[in-house]
């Protein structure tokens, strides 16, 4: 119940929604409640005859408990010996016809009202994990399966607002309208109504038994949706990889394994809470044949004195409905078990808290204005450490290449000055200021990147290049554009800078996707550049215009550049060689050369790959 307390909560303010859906449900209920009690003077209007009105125990039980029900029932009675059967007849169809249009209206209200609450739980929930994944640090997502996290912010979710607020409503309104079922039927018979009632326990005691394996059941089917959905974004993601090595059937039997397990689950489940229903329905059946077979006979004897004929027809008919709360409640019992396992992945994910956050006060980076340094920093993924006393400086205006074998920990040192990570020892300065006292959005504000992988959104060329100032005007991003060697091609483009890229950028070649990349740097134009294998990727002509358009990006500014390629280093200012996490070498391209150490076996080689 914890969970399910804790999941409530995004329902807040829960009383703008509540407090109208209590008052509509409960005259819902009593006028559906009062359609059933109508049948009786319906009855007595059709086929009884006598000359006074009823005095019967019955009569005086339904005024101790249900007062106005009673006073219509003695007016009824009343207007047959006054007006006569057909004028009453119409009075009591008159009654019926208004008491169920109000009793659907008032139903329709309350229904609109809980929708407005589910709707109104979803998007906080919703709003809520999504917020909290977009918070977390860069390391989470290495280390959660990207298909699981959308599991739980798509379908776990919807889950989670449907058995809750459906929970919600059940728990409200059809335990009141048992309740009112119940008085109508203790206040035509008490021993009948003592008996009958036993089927609910016992009723409750099987479906119990039935649902026990469901949240388990529901928890390994939740867990089963996500490897699929995981199973789905790798194969799109990769999927020139996937027919280019004849794995499409290995894809198709991955995905349809886990599909059938998944299937499979949720058989097993689905067949547990059909199973509750008819298990409940069957012995409320059981109860009113017993019923008919008692009470019948008591009537046909004319043995009873605590019901009318009409008044046993009006208990069977009230009788017969209050399975249909019994039922829902049940369904409701056998179907929480699976919105409380989704709501408890929802919450874990909600719970989880990203590693690096602000200070409380933290400084906010207005400008750039002296160096960069790393000293004596330490690094671990894991157990294993990556990065070992690291040190050095980037002055403003410098621009410093990193170089070295593949794995050597260029990349981490890239990730750690925009704080994607922190280091585990050691500290990184901006202006003598530890990063980690540095607000961190104010800090992103001083860093430019472009990495080797050219991540474009499914949006416009223009869109995608506003990305860093979406209040930038069109010249500015035409001018950034040409600084980014781009604004020829967009020009030739189908829509110029309105056209659309693919998801991903796949509609533009590789050195377009990364012309737009560095354009999208330039407009945020900010004082520190960091390039990541810019051009790694490239064919020798796009190289060109890519190396272009980077010198371009990095005239008057701190730039830092992980490179493989001779001609995008050997202008460096500082040149600084990693391997195995460690700094060996320092210098410009021609100090290095001379020492004729690890640089200069690379320059050789030509093979700076990361």
């Amino acid at each position: 119940m914890k969970t399910y307390f804790r999941l409530l909560s995004f329902a807040k303010p829960i009383e703008k929604f509540a407090i109208p859906y209590i008052i509509a449900t409960l005259l819902s209920v009593f006028f559906n409640t009062f359609n059933f009690t109508l049948l009786a003077p319906l009855l007595d209007t059709l086929f009884v005859n006598r000359s006074e009105p009823v005095n019967s125990n019955s009569i005086e039980k339904v005024a101790s408990s249900f007062d106005f029900l009673a006073r219509f029932r003695n007016y009824i009675d009343y207007s047959i010996n006054t007006h006569g059967k057909t004028e009453t007849l119409e009075l009591v169809c008159t009654v019926i016809l208004a008491s169920v249009l109000l009793s659907n209206l008032f139903r329709y209200l309350s229904q609109r009202f809980m929708e407005d609450l589910r709707v109104h739980t979803l998007l906080n929930l919703r709003k809520t994990v999504y917020n909290n994944v977009m918070d977390l640090h860069l390391g989470y997502f290495n280390s959660e399966r990207k298909g699981d996290i959308i599991s739980k912010v798509a379908s776990d979710v919807q889950v989670v607002q449907f058995t809750v607020t459906n929970t919600l409503q059940v728990a409200f309104k059809e335990p009141l309208q048992l309740i009112f079922y119940v008085i109508v039927l203790l206040s035509i018979s008490v021993k009948l109504t003592l008996f009958s009632l036993l089927v609910i326990p016992v009723s409750g005691f099987i479906i119990s038994k039935i649902v026990k394996r469901l949240k388990a059941q529901a928890t390994a089917a939740h867990e089963s949706f996500a490897k699929m959905i995981g199973f789905l974004d790798e194969s799109l993601s990769g999927i020139k990889i996937v027919k280019a090595f004849n794995a499409t059937e290995r894809a198709k039997s991955k995905f349809q394994h886990e599909n059938e397990y998944y299937s499979n689950i949720n058989r097993k489940m689905v067949r547990r809470q059909q199973l509750a229903s008819p298990v409940s329905q069957s012995l409320g059946v059981l109860v009113v044949v017993l019923i008919v077979l008692y009470g019948g006979q008591l009537v046909i004897s004319g043995q009873s004195t605590e019901f009318t004929p009409s008044e046993f027809i009006m208990y069977i008919a009230v009788f017969s409905q209050v399975m249909q709360p019994v039922k829902a409640i049940s369904d409701s019992f056998s179907s929480i078990h699976t919105g409380i396992a989704a709501g408890e992945r929802v919450i874990e994910l909600i719970d989880t808290k990203p590693e690096l956050t602000d200070k409380k006060d933290a400084v906010v980076l207005t400008e750039f204005n002296k160096k960069l340094s790393f000293e004596n920093v330490n690094f671990f993924y894991g157990d294993k450490q990556v990065l070992k006393d690291v040190s050095f400086e980037v002055e403003k205006g410098k621009t410093i290449a990193l170089v070295g074998p593949s794995g050597g920990g260029k990349s981490t040192i890239m990730d750690l000055i925009p704080r994607f990570n922190d280091p585990k020892s050691g500290s990184l300065k901006i202006d003598g200021l530890d990063l980690r006292d540095v607000n961190v959005e104010s800090l992103r504000q001083q860093l430019g990147t472009v990495n080797q992988e050219s991540f474009l959104f499914n949006d416009t060329i223009f869109n995608n290049i506003a990305y860093a100032r979406p209040d930038a005007s069109e010249e500015e991003v035409i001018a950034a554009a040409k600084i980014a060697n781009a604004h020829e091609f967009i020009l030739q483009a189908e829509n110029g800078y309105q056209t659309f890229v693919g998801d991903r950028g796949n509609r533009l070649s590789g050195g377009q996707r990364q012309r737009v990349c560095i354009a999208r740097a330039v407009l945020a134009n900010p004082p520190i550049m960091l390039l990541d294998e810019a051009t790694s990727a490239l064919d020798t002509e796009s190289e060109k215009l890519v190396q272009e358009a980077l010198n371009n990006l990095m005239k008057n500014r701190t730039s830092i550049v992980i490179a493989h390629r001779l001609s995008t280093i050997q202008h460096a200012d500082i040149i600084i060689v990693i391997e195995n996490g460690r700094v060996l070498e320092k210098g410009s391209h021609l100090e290095l050369l001379n020492k004729s150490g690890l640089y200069k076996r690379l320059i050789d080689m030509q093979t700076f790959a990361e």
